[in-house]
């Protein structure tokens, strides 16, 4: 008798072979039932390489697919992985933007969307268009495919020993004039941030942090791109084992 194939969470959930813990994922507040959307992916198939592997059992964690080195460009990849524990919201409010044409007076959106799990993997994406709700939707589905895991650790010499729920080191990002820099905090400190790092930190699973900003800050934008770009360097930084070990530092998910 042949073993049954192990599945992603997201796949496992959708087709009913693990029970919903009624979890308020942003998702499912605005547009398509995440749900619905994978049986169809599944049923219709894939249509990339990785997408194929996912739907067989071959991959099931975002871990592996990032460490088998092929692109994700189906946001259904990333479903498969995180639903019905992924979170979406929009960054402030839809953006107009009126161009005069030769025909007349054009009007699109630009929207900016964030896309986290809240424990340790986050995606930033904005996207233009002519209606709101399609903007958003294809605004979440880039921020899906720019998703990366975090670093976080325990890096502040207030706190006490074990693990920690802050960055593990102080980290900059920029975008345009804004430069955010991220710092160690305690455990309990909270974020110590403006509302739109806020909300990108909260979607990593960070806690706990010191920050500091320089430039055009209330651009709201740029600030959200800063800050997640800062994410990004903590990732480029090379940290030996013993550091690894004595700050608690961990990669991905934590829960």
């Amino acid at each position: 008798m042949s073993e049954p194939i192990t599945l992603a969470p997201g796949l496992a959930w959708a087709l009913g072979q693990i029970e919903d813990d009624n979890t308020q994922g942003g998702q499912r507040r605005r547009g398509p039932d995440p749900r619905v959307t994978l049986r169809e992916w599944i049923t219709n198939g894939a249509r990339t390489r990785l997408g194929r592997m996912v739907i067989s059992g071959e991959i099931t964690s975002f871990e592996q697919a990032v460490a088998s080195r092929l692109p994700i460009r189906e946001p259904e990849i990333v479903d498969a992985f995180f639903q019905p524990n992924l979170y979406v919201e929009m960054i402030g409010r839809p953006r107009r933007i009126q161009r005069m044409t030769d025909s007349g007076q054009r009007t699109r959106f630009n929207v900016m969307v964030v896309v986290g799990n809240k424990d340790g993997v986050v995606g930033l994406a904005t996207s233009k268009g002519k209606e709101v709700a399609t903007t958003i939707q294809k605004a979440t589905n880039q921020a899906k495919l720019n998703m990366i895991t975090v670093r976080r650790g325990n890096g502040s010499w207030e706190s006490g020993g074990g693990p920690g729920r802050s960055v593990p080191m102080k980290i900059t990002g920029r975008a345009g004039s804004t430069r955010i820099t991220l710092m160690p905090a305690p455990t309990g400190k909270g974020l110590v941030i403006g509302d739109t790092g806020r909300m990108i930190l909260d979607m990593a699973g960070i806690t706990d942090v010191w920050s500091s900003s320089k430039g055009q800050t209330r651009t709201q934008y740029n600030f959200a791109r800063a800050t997640f770009n800062a994410l990004k360097q903590a990732n480029l930084a090379r940290i030996s084992r013993a550091d690894v070990e004595r700050l608690h530092i961990a990669r991905g998910g934590m829960s």
